[in-house]
Formats: C-alpha cells, structure tokens, sequence
C-alpha cells in the first residue's frame, strides 16, 4: 500500500491559476500512481525515490513547483496512518444541519 502525504492545503495555497488542481484531479493522479506502483516494481522504487518524478510521469499537466508529496511503503512493520485535516480546515456544520444530524426534526407524535 502506498500511503500519501502533503505538506500543504493543496486547494488553498496554490499561488497561480494555470497551476491550479482540485482535490479530484489530485485523487485521480494519486490513483494511477498507486495502480502503476502495485504493477511495476521500478515505478515503485521511482514513487519512494522522488515522487515529483513519479507524479510527473503520469500527470497531463505541470506539477506545481509549490506542493511536496511523499510516498510510503505500508507493506513492512512500520505502518503509516494519513490523518484527516484538522478540525479548523473542516467547514462547520450549520444550525440546520446539526439539528438534522443530532435528530433535532422529529414530527412523529405517538398515540396510546
């Protein structure tokens, strides 16, 4: 397993337009590095390597001078756990949608 790091909020640090990439063209890109890593043994070593190198093999477009990626090998004793972004990057829940997640909207009356 090929576990990805960043060292940066991809969508909200990159300075130029023409550099720009969403977090799907991201997830599409990391996708096809880990397929191509689990079938070639050579593409693996580059992605552990220098994995600029490796994003530019398989990317269409420019890799952005300003964003780090690391890839890990999983496969050993050692595990490597990506953790979610922290809670001040996640948007905040609305009034709204707390009241619908905490079941705050119940109509149903009950009859004896």
């Amino acid at each position: 397993m090929v576990a990805i790091t960043s060292d940066i909020s991809i969508e909200k640090e990159l300075s130029s337009t023409m550099e720009h990439w969403t977090d799907a063209e991201w997830n599409e890109l990391f996708a096809e590095v880990k397929r191509r890593a689990t079938l070639d043994p050579d593409f693996r070593q580059l992605a552990l390597k220098d994995a600029t190198a490796a994003l530019k093999t398989v990317a269409t477009r420019p890799i952005p001078s300003d964003v780090r990626v690391n890839f890990v090998d999983n496969s050993g004793n050692v595990k490597t756990i990506l953790l979610p972004p922290a809670l001040s990057e996640i948007e905040e829940l609305s009034e709204l949608d707390l009241e619908q997640v905490a079941g705050g909207d119940v109509t149903t009356s009950w009859r004896r």
